[in-house]
């Protein structure tokens, strides 16, 4: 006890929550008998009158922690700016204001303008439990947000963060909306645009429930966790960079809202664009390429889907001063060979290296979208786009300009190796009908993808291909045997990985 406040000695433990603020307390400690607090309650935690968050309690039966000890999480320890051994204040928070809204909204009301703002502001403090959010989540979710509450909920996520601001009026970017295993096409299409001279301040997600994300494969082949500092240097050297968006304080609002949707699986059409909107306008870009995949096994399944995705993300971003250019493409199998971040960055540098051997359906999806991206600028006539960007792939210059990027992210790294491999034979003679997107996903993980970068799947076939019984299908690849037989157990459970046209032996 320190001037009548109750008080605890913080030991580290090293438990990562992510993107939650956790409290770990011993539940016969005086501070939680004598203010009632048990396990899940929100309290306040305050480091001196400056340093105060508000973390979700949770009770430790074992003698890690002695009487007077607790505890914090990674999240937690960061957002008090606290070090072991520091002592903190415990007490009851305030009421959440904002939480009337997020109520309103349950029962029917229409956001008012300002709410949203403190709804963010009040989640990226912290003051948001998981709960609270999934409550917001839920109640946002099933088109019950009309497109001014989407275009508040965007200007509000980008408004509680840093924006960056750049010298030039045309500051591009581009996006997928994802779904597709193998899709890499950022890691091409950046250094196209840059070696051009367009400014492309490209920030990349990491794997929630996928094999890879962007930042994951560009990980394999350079630094990706950049300062905003950083970040401002490398774009103001090279036109362009690719790094991780969680780094930085761009809409961070999304990062905890993100954490909590794929959790409670909640596909809400509002919260994707205005995730998708909210990061550009934090970038600082100004126009926009998004491409949609639709495919039965993607993340978009049907063109009705697509199209009012595409409205909803042309018109709210007109609204917000962007210019948005969305395209249709094929999602109904992986793109490329390799899923996995070692074997995406593989592929990758053989597509930016003009190999022979490089995945044909990665190279023209690449430049298909970087065309469409070098049309923004006026001097580039419409519709030769793509002759443009491949003449800068074929030129050599689009991989000159990824290994300097690459170089000022900090340095260019070798593609690491796995050390398991095993081939999955077919079952059948036959032509290929179809590809399972999501299983193909799910084994990839499986063998240990993405946090083993070696782990992953290579894919010999793709639709349309005429197969025999016994010939290679996939390859799947893992640093543990164990992860690989893991991966092996799915794949004999499964039977719909490969569909085979009707008259397949």
């Amino acid at each position: 006890m320190k001037n009548g406040r109750p008080t605890l000695r913080l030991k580290y433990l090293g438990i990562d929550t992510y993107k939650e603020a956790v409290i770990y307390m011993r539940p016969d400690c005086y501070v939680c008998e004598s203010e009632g607090f048990e396990a899940q309650a929100r309290v306040r935690v305050s480091l001196d009158h400056s340093h105060t968050i508000i973390a979700t309690l949770n009770t430790v039966a074992s003698d890690v922690l002695k009487i007077g000890e607790a505890s914090l999480s990674e999240y937690a320890w960061k957002l008090l700016g606290a070090r072991e051994g520091d002592t903190i204040h415990i007490s009851h928070p305030e009421p959440i204001r904002s939480l009337a809204y997020v109520r309103g909204k349950i029962h029917g009301n229409k956001f008012p303008s300002y709410a949203l703002l403190e709804i963010m502001r009040d989640i990226v403090a912290g003051n948001y439990s998981d709960i609270h959010i999934a409550a917001f989540l839920t109640a946002c979710a099933g088109n019950h947000l009309d497109r001014d509450e989407i275009r508040d909920l965007t200007k509000a996520m980008v408004n509680v963060g840093e924006r960056f601001l750049w010298p030039s009026e045309l500051v591009v970017d581009k996006h997928c909306v994802g779904g597709l295993p193998g899709n890499r096409t950022t890691l091409v299409i950046v250094p196209i645009v840059a070696a051009f001279g367009l400014t492309i301040p490209k920030t990349s997600s990491r794997a929630i429930t996928s094999s890879a994300g962007t930042a994951d494969t560009m990980e394999v082949l350079a630094p990706v966790e950049l300062s905003f500092s950083k970040m401002l240097n490398v774009v103001e050297e090279q036109n362009g960079c690719i790094a991780w968006g969680g780094t930085s304080t761009l809409s961070p609002a999304d990062d905890i809202i993100i954490r909590v949707e794929r959790v409670i699986d909640l596909d809400s059409e509002a919260q994707l664009v205005a995730s998708i909107l909210s990061k550009k306008l934090a970038a600082g870009s100004n126009h926009i390429v998004i491409d949609i995949p639709i495919g039965p096994t993607s993340k978009v399944r049907d063109q009705k889907k697509a199209i009012r995705l595409r409205d909803h993300l042309i018109s709210i971003g007109q609204g917000l001063g962007l210019t948005i250019k969305v395209v249709f493409t094929d999602g109904a199998q992986p793109i490329g060979r390799g899923i996995g971040p070692a074997l995406e960055a593989r592929d990758v540098l053989a597509v930016l290296q003009n190999q022979p051997e490089a995945p044909q359906d990665l190279r023209d999806r690449s430049l298909m979208l970087a065309g469409e991206i070098l049309e923004f600028s006026p001097k580039v006539v419409p519709g030769s786009g793509f002759a443009l960007a491949k003449d800068i792939l074929v030129s050599g210059k689009a991989w000159k300009k990824f290994q300097d990027i690459c170089e000022a992210q900090g340095g260019m790294r070798e593609v690491p190796v796995a050390q398991y491999k095993r081939e999955y034979l077919s079952r059948h003679t036959g032509k290929i009908s179809a590809i399972d997107n999501r299983m193909i996903a799910r084994i990839a993980k499986l063998a240990g993808a993405p946090q083993s970068k070696e782990a992953g799947v290579d894919l010999h076939v793709h639709v349309g291909a005429q197969v025999e019984k016994d010939q290679p299908l996939l390859t799947v690849h893992s640093e543990a045997r164990g992860e690989l037989d893991y991966a092996f157990h799915f794949i004999s459970q499964e039977d719909g990985i490969f569909q085979f046209e009707s008259n397949f032996k």
